[in-house]
């Protein structure tokens, strides 16, 4: 107990004491914590279905699925619900197969542990999210870690490395989660075609957010795995992977965080169906709506770049000054801290959403 005492302490002097914030509720593009309202520019909810009341009023007039699945798929857990979902999400990135995971971490983690096996080896950037990071190393393969969007970094690692491996697996985000940046898919792409890799993408801040298309960046591309969320644009929950039959049938057999898990309610996937298939078009405005108000917030700061907007701060402690400042100014945007973020780089991140008044950027960028 003194070691965890003691490290706590630590965390606590070093500003990067996390504690979990008391939410009452949450409407379009505010949320109110410990009975104040603020806007809300840390949500993931991209779109803001998650707050639509009458969306779910609609949907559940019509629906009365269990609530639990009560088992894994592979025994008891899994309904005609997820075979229509898994369709839809396939047919969406023109992929062959579609396999639902519970998170977008369990989704990662099973992936790329299950696929990263002995002799094999996982190409991975610098900056990609925690679930990539762990699914490697509880794989029995080696990862390499190439610096961010360096490609000739990736390109030296390549040629050094992928003759010692049967399997070599690039790695990347397309929206990256922290900076917003988008990672050049059509270079990778060619790596991978030169140096005889799979791909894998993680469009989770893409998915249904950001693209030409609803399918994130990828569709149409040579990419051979891609996963993503429900839970953030989509404003629901779980996870998926989708790629040719033979890659998912081998993530049926191995990945471990799908088969040893009980699996969503079916009326939550019938509700991520139902929003995929009945209410597309619902989807695609609600999509315009960020991108148009994703372009005024960067014409304002005569920048490029996606929904997600980092503002680095450097230290831990003035960061936390600004986001307090700007709480007592009506306006939640908790600071993100290490090891979220590299050190000397904790920031604000604000997270657009198509509930977001320009206004409110307006008055929190201009403060």
């Amino acid at each position: 107990m003194q070691r965890i005492k003691e490290e706590l302490r630590i965390l606590e002097e070093n500003g990067n004491l996390r504690t979990i914030p008391s939410i009452e509720s949450k409407s379009d593009g505010k949320i109110v914590i410990d009975g104040v309202e603020y806007v809300n520019f840390a949500s993931n909810d991209y779109l803001g279905i998650s707050t639509k009341q009458e969306l779910i009023d609609e949907f559940l007039s019509n629906n009365h699925l269990p609530l639990s699945s009560a088992s894994a798929r592979l025994l008891s857990g899994s309904s005609k619900e997820f075979k229509d979902l898994e369709k839809t999400v396939s047919n969406l990135f023109n992929k062959e197969a579609c396999l639902i995971f519970n998170t977008g971490y369990q989704c990662n983690l099973g992936v790329i542990s299950a696929l990263n096996g002995k002799g094999d080896v996982v190409f991975s950037d610098k900056l990609n999210h925690a679930s990539i990071i762990d699914g490697m190393r509880l794989s029995e393969g080696d990862f390499i870690r190439y610096k961010h969007f360096d490609y000739n970094h990736l390109e030296r690692l390549l040629q050094a490395k992928r003759g010692q491996y049967k399997r070599a697996i690039i790695v990347s985000e397309s929206v990256f989660s922290m900076d917003g940046d988008v990672v050049d898919l059509d270079k990778l792409i060619e790596l991978k075609n030169k140096y005889n890799c799979l791909l894998m993408v993680d469009e989770a801040h893409a998915f249904c957010a950001y693209g030409e298309t609803l399918a994130g960046i990828s569709y149409g591309k040579d990419v051979d795995i891609i996963t993503a969320t429900f839970g953030k644009a989509v404003g629901s929950f779980g996870a998926f992977c989708v790629a040719n039959n033979e890659i998912i049938s081998y993530l049926i057999n191995k990945a471990r965080s799908f088969i040893f898990s009980t699996s969503i309610p079916p009326i939550n996937i019938a509700w991520t169906n139902w929003l995929l298939t009945e209410k597309r078009d619902y989807i695609e405005a609600r999509k315009k709506l960020l991108e148009e108000i994703s372009s005024k917030t960067h014409q304002l700061l005569n920048t490029e770049g996606t929904h997600i907007i980092p503002i680095i701060i450097g230290s831990n402690d003035d960061t936390l000054r600004v986001a307090e400042k700007l709480k007592s100014m009506g306006y939640y945007i908790p600071a993100i801290r290490p090891p979220t973020v590299p050190e000397g780089t904790s920031r604000l991140r604000l997270s657009l959403t198509a509930d977001t008044k320009f206004e409110d950027i307006k008055r929190v960028l201009l403060s």
